[in-house]
This record gives structure tokens, C-alpha cells and sequence, in this order.
């Protein structure tokens, strides 16, 4: 084989790659699971998914609910177990965020609509990074007064409770294995919207702003409600609580 033959069908291959990454993540995934059997793959932002792995080790399917979904694989807490054979729920209030949804993952539930404590109708920021985009005005000012990121849209959206949402879309007697929530400030407000009797999982992972720092847990008013239900805290990433229901 000679040179121009070797460094042509060098740049095939990396062609391949980059359309392999593109529209066949999970061949991919496969692909480094299968050639480098000790590492991790990761698609949390802060490493949850590996949190939640080892506590599910073994399992080989199981069930999600993702609020606040933002994307099927960036910062996802749920790729990583939709790749194994899961499956879910992702919500997401971003007006037309389910079309890459439905196109990556179409084994889940894919479902557009805004998560709150009361069915109400609320301002929602949008930014230059859609992970940022939230109800939340006091965050969302203060995030567009940055150099870096900027508030470029702003939308009036209905919001519901996420146990009404859950009445209507999930099978009855469906076991939740986890569920998932970061709506950049309002997560909160979706904690106390669900029906706690009904609708437990085994886990929860939610995101609190106010408890990045360690010492902060005690006043955090998550962890407060989170205990009241009977759950407790089983970890944390910077800015993730992970409880574990203890009933």
C-alpha cells in the first residue's frame, strides 16, 4: 500500500467516525465499551449516570422519569441507561426541544411541557445555552448580566403539576427506578408537585443551587422536603442531590 493510499484511507475512517458519532452514538458507545472493558463512559455533566450505575449495577433494564430533560445525550443523566436497554420519560418546557428527542431516543416517552407546583402560566428564559434556560427571573437576570451567557428569547408557557402529568402518561403500577430533576431554579416548586404516596423512586437526583457548598446542606429546603418524605441523602455531585427512599 502506498503512502497516498494509507493517508486516503486514514481520512476515510475519521469521515466514518465523525458520521458514526453524529447519527450512531450507540454503535460508538459499544464500540469503546467493547475495546476498553475498564473505563466509564460518562454523559452527566457531573458524573451522575456513574453514581447511578453503581447502584443499579446488574441491572439490565429499568425505568427513568427526566424532568428538565434539556437534551437526549449533553448533560444527560438517563443516555447512559437508554443505551443499556431503559427507558422513560423526558420532559422538557424548551418550545420544540423534543424533535431531537424522538429522532436519538424513541424507545422513551418524549413529552414537552413545563413542570411546576400549580398549573399556572409562567415567563420562560431562554439563553445562548439552552442548558441554562429556566422560570426562574432572579437566575435568569442574573446569569444575562454576564459577559458570557445572554437571555435571547423569552416565552409565556402553561405549566402542570408533575403528578398530573404522571396520572396521565404513566402506565399504571410502572416502578420508577429514578427520576431525574434540574429546572435551573424551580426544582423546588417540582418536588412538591408530585405525589409523594403515589409516585416514589427508588432514587431521586436533584439539583440545588444553594447546597454547591457541602456545609450548606442543612439549610438547604430540598433536603428539609426530601427528608419529610422519607428519603435520604445518598450522595451528592457539585450540584446534585442523590436521595435513596427508605421505605
Amino acid at each position: 500500500m502506498n503512502f497516498i493510499s494509507i493517508k486516503l484511507k486514514g481520512a476515510l475512517n475519521r469521515i466514518k467516525n465523525v458520521w458514526n458519532v453524529a447519527f450512531y452514538p450507540d454503535k460508538i458507545f459499544l464500540y469503546y465499551k467493547n475495546r476498553y472493558s475498564h473505563h466509564n463512559i460518562s454523559f452527566s455533566q457531573e458524573g451522575e449516570d456513574m453514581i447511578l450505575s453503581r447502584f443499579f449495577s446488574g441491572k439490565s433494564n429499568g425505568f427513568y422519569i427526566d424532568v428538565g430533560a434539556h437534551h437526549p445525550q449533553k448533560f444527560s443523566n438517563t443516555y447512559y441507561f437508554y443505551l443499556r436497554g431503559w427507558k422513560g420519560i423526558n420532559i422538557d418546557a424548551k418550545p420544540g426541544s423534543m424533535a431531537i428527542f424522538n429522532q436519538i431516543r424513541p424507545n422513551d416517552m418524549n413529552l414537552e411541557i413545563a413542570v411546576s407546583n400549580t398549573c399556572q402560566t409562567l415567563v420562560y428564559y431562554e439563553f445562548n445555552e439552552p442548558a441554562l434556560n429556566s422560570f426562574n427571573e432572579e437566575i435568569s437576570k442574573q446569569r444575562d448580566a454576564t459577559q458570557e451567557y445572554k437571555i435571547v428569547s423569552q416565552y409565556e408557557i402553561m405549566t402542570y403539576k408533575l403528578s398530573d402529568i404522571l396520572d396521565k402518561y404513566l402506565t399504571v403500577y410502572q416502578e420508577i427506578d429514578f427520576m431525574n430533576i434540574d429546572v435551573e431554579g424551580l426544582d423546588y416548586e417540582v418536588l412538591i408537585s408530585n405525589n409523594w404516596e403515589k409516585y416514589r423512586p427508588k432514587i431521586v437526583l436533584v439539583e440545588d443551587l444553594n447546597a454547591s457548598d457541602i456545609s450548606n446542606l442543612a439549610l438547604s429546603k430540598i433536603v428539609s422536603y426530601m427528608y419529610e418524605q422519607n428519603y435520604q441523602l445518598y450522595a451528592k455531585s457539585c450540584n446534585t442531590l442523590i436521595f435513596k427512599n427508605k421505605i
